[in-house]
């Protein structure tokens, strides 16, 4: 399936090697997905975990896999070593805010404390009309429950707009996530985060 007007998207996810068979498979079916649907794939670049399992996806496929590291982790040798392209940053927020400049979409995977501060962050700024690209939430085993829960409670709290809701999909198995892309492409909040509650 390829998707017009999606040609890189960004993905977030975990590098920790601990993590069960499960999620590495979901995550590099997807990066097979995504390369022969001649998508490229932007990741952290990182070699163990979830990252480098959707790049070696991409990569035996014969796809395009971007990475973006700052420098200090290059030193450290968490770099993946195979990757199509590398780009070394000074810090983690340039980091951050080049993985989704460079974005036509977001996708983000099961990951830890990392993984889940660079999706809200992503899923503010698109609430604040910074970044209106499509946000894809890969929630392999329900990994991803708690979170979706503690977004509707916000909501349905009075601490976010229940129209922000729809801000993101989520999606139970990598063969969704390019149609979750789709649906999302045109999203508008109809509503400014900061109007006033009649």
């Amino acid at each position: 399936m390829s998707v017009k007007g999606i040609n890189t998207v960004t993905v977030y996810g975990a590098s920790s090697p601990n993590i069960d068979i499960t999620y590495i498979d979901a995550a590099k079916r997807l990066g097979t997905i995504f390369a022969q649907s001649g998508i490229s794939v932007v990741t952290g670049a990182g070699s163990t975990g979830l990252m480098a399992a959707i790049e070696d996806g991409v990569l035996e496929s014969g796809g395009t896999a971007i990475g973006i590291i700052p420098e200090f982790m290059v030193r450290e040798g968490w770099m993946h070593k195979s990757l199509t392209k590398v780009i070394e940053t000074e810090d983690m927020h340039k980091r951050k805010e080049l993985m989704a400049q460079m974005a036509d979409a977001v996708v983000a995977l099961p990951g830890g404390p990392g993984t889940f501060e660079e999706l809200m962050e992503i899923v503010t700024w698109k609430m604040l009309n910074l970044f209106t690209k499509p946000i894809v939430i890969l929630n392999t085993n329900g990994y991803y429950n708690p979170l979706i829960k503690m977004l509707q409670t916000s909501a349905d709290s009075g601490f976010m707009r229940k129209e922000f809701l729809t801000a993101w999909v989520v999606v139970e198995t990598p063969e969704d996530v390019l149609p979750a892309i789709v649906s999302n492409i045109d999203w508008k909040p109809g509503v400014d985060k900061y109007q006033k509650t009649e």
